[in-house]
């Protein structure tokens, strides 16, 4: 009887610290940022489409396109070095293909995804930040209206 409580409590204590995904979301302006630092490099988008989102998170709305835009990606892992802080690497998985950032632009999304919410974690001489599922929905129209809507992202936090 006490091994099992001991077991039982162990357990307990293992899966309490043992790092969990939980949803996410982020709306407004850092749901913009976040589809908008995505988007570039997206090859799911249209030209049209990344031009666009470009132009919204530029600050420009006067864009003749009116469709609701989804940026999505299946998985973003990005690594900041606190021991080496020179090293700054993100990489983004879309369905068959992965682009690697480095330098600025992995600085750039690991910057967005705390601003929108994502939590860091660390380890061995890094920190780093990961989501999975991520779906951004832009609506022009919403964008346009200046009023703080037409951005909205989900995601999974975690490994």
């Amino acid at each position: 009887m006490k091994l099992t409580r001991s077991f039982s409590l162990a357990i307990a204590l293992w899966l309490a610290t043992a790092p969990a995904a939980f949803a996410g979301s982020a709306t407004g302006s850092a749901a913009l940022a976040l589809a908008g630092v995505v988007a570039s490099h997206s090859p799911k988008l249209s030209p049209a489409e990344k031009k666009t989102v470009a132009a919204f998170f530029d600050g420009k709305t006067d864009v003749p396109y009116a469709a609701k835009i989804k940026v999505t990606a299946d998985k973003i892992v990005c690594r900041i070095g606190n021991v080496d802080i020179t090293s700054r690497s993100c990489d983004i998985a879309f369905i068959g293909e992965t682009i690697s950032l480095k330098g600025r632009e992995a600085n750039e999304l690991y910057a967005t995804e705390a601003m929108a919410g994502v939590p860091s974690d660390g380890a061995a001489g890094s920190i780093f930040e990961a989501v999975s599922k991520l779906v951004c929905t832009l609506d022009p129209t919403g964008i346009k209206d200046k009023s703080g809507g037409g951005a909205e992202c989900t995601f999974e936090a975690g490994n």
